[in-house]
């Protein structure tokens, strides 16, 4: 029980990121579809497992060389996208000219991004020799349902906020990706 628990909270506090990415993608769409929110819950999930396996695939040859740049792509993926969004939601688009779903090239992006820190899982996985299969598919299932659900609180949040909702989901986006930076140049270690 205790090792499901445990299973759960990091499946779900692996979907935070995802979660808060959604949420901006969502207040960027035209209207909310449930078919949009299961396409982008599937591809963010998708990645998000895929890139915990690669970790433990990674994890098992060059852990050390991995953890020595992964910061610096998700710092560098989730900063240009959040300044897109801002830069979107600052055009003020009437709602007609917003998308009804995204690109897969910018949802796979944006989920790119965020699965940096899923990479970083795998690799401690590999190096735990902890199953990292049960784990890639908790994680996954865990991003798909946070994503889905935040792609409809996005559209929700963008009909009540209007271009603040997406341009405060750019920032969140640059605030994952410094914080991520920060997390592992170790700025903050020395302060109380």
């Amino acid at each position: 029980m205790a090792a499901m628990l445990a299973l759960a909270a990091i499946a779900f506090g692996m979907s935070a990121d995802a979660f808060a990415a959604a949420l901006g993608k969502g207040a960027g769409l035209a209207r909310w579809r449930m078919a949009e929110a299961l396409r982008t819950g599937l591809i963010f999930g998708a990645i998000e497992a895929v890139t915990t396996l690669l970790g433990g695939a990674v994890g098992f040859a060059a852990s050390a060389y991995v953890a020595a740049f992964d910061h610096w792509i998700a710092f560098g993926l989730l900063g240009f996208l959040g300044l897109r969004m801002i830069r979107t939601s600052l055009a003020r688009r009437p709602i007609a000219a917003r998308p009804h779903r995204h690109s897969l090239l910018d949802l796979s992006t944006t989920a790119l991004g965020t699965s940096m820190d899923a990479l970083v899982v795998g690799i401690t996985l590999a190096l735990l020799n902890s199953d990292i299969m049960v784990t890639a598919l908790a994680i996954g299932g865990a991003t798909f349902l946070m994503s889905a659900i935040g792609i409809a609180l996005g559209r929700i949040a963008a009909v009540r906020l209007g271009g603040w909702a997406e341009a405060t989901g750019g920032m969140i986006l640059i605030g994952i990706g410094t914080s991520i930076l920060i997390d592992h140049l170790g700025l903050l270690s020395g302060v109380s």
